[in-house]
């Protein structure tokens, strides 16, 4: 694969969260992958796999990708609770952790609300956890989006009910693209 283009596929996801799984590593989809999963279907190219998981677990991913030729992606914006492993095949895992108390607070990493890491969708047939719906929405507003975004955002408010959120009316407005649906 190049690296310079980068693709997870459907079957790469499968396998990624099979093996998490097999290592007792419980993974959340984010990002591209989420929405994917939670329409059922996959909608466009994904050049990563976003994944939320618990913090205490990530020393043995760390371990676990390196037995598999990943190593860390040197980024301007990574620290130890956000960060890209990638392997010489163009595979890039974007890793985002978290620690909540018992009583389900927030106590250190990325700011998931807890309820949005209870959503659950499909890639391939295969059955995964990944961040809601309302949550995946929620999650593409607060920064200068693009069509990729309003791609994920109709599509989801589309298939769930759900309004969309102001950010997108410009896309509204000028409804840019049908992008197959």
């Amino acid at each position: 694969m190049d690296q310079s283009d980068p693709e997870m596929t459907a079957q790469d996801v499968i396998e990624f969260v099979g093996w998490m799984e097999d290592n007792g590593i419980e993974v959340i989809l984010d990002g591209g992958w989420a929405v994917d999963a939670q329409l059922g279907r996959v909608t466009r190219r994904h050049a990563d796999l976003d994944i939320a998981m618990q913090h205490a677990d990530t020393p043995r991913l760390r371990d676990l990708l390196a037995g598999r030729g990943y190593s860390e992606v040197p980024l301007d914006d990574s620290w130890e609770c956000n960060f890209v492993l990638g392997d010489a095949e163009g595979h890039r895992i974007d890793v985002h952790s978290y620690t909540f108390d018992a009583n389900g607070k927030l106590v250190h990493g990325v700011p998931y609300p807890f309820d949005s890491l209870l959503g659950q969708g499909t890639v391939g047939g295969k059955r995964v956890r990944c961040i809601t719906p309302e949550w995946l929405v929620k999650f593409h507003t607060g920064y200068a989006i693009d069509e990729n975004d309003y791609r994920d955002v109709r599509a989801l408010c589309r298939h769930f009910g759900l309004p969309i959120p102001d950010e997108f009316s410009a896309y509204v407005k000028n409804d840019i693209g049908n992008w197959g649906e």
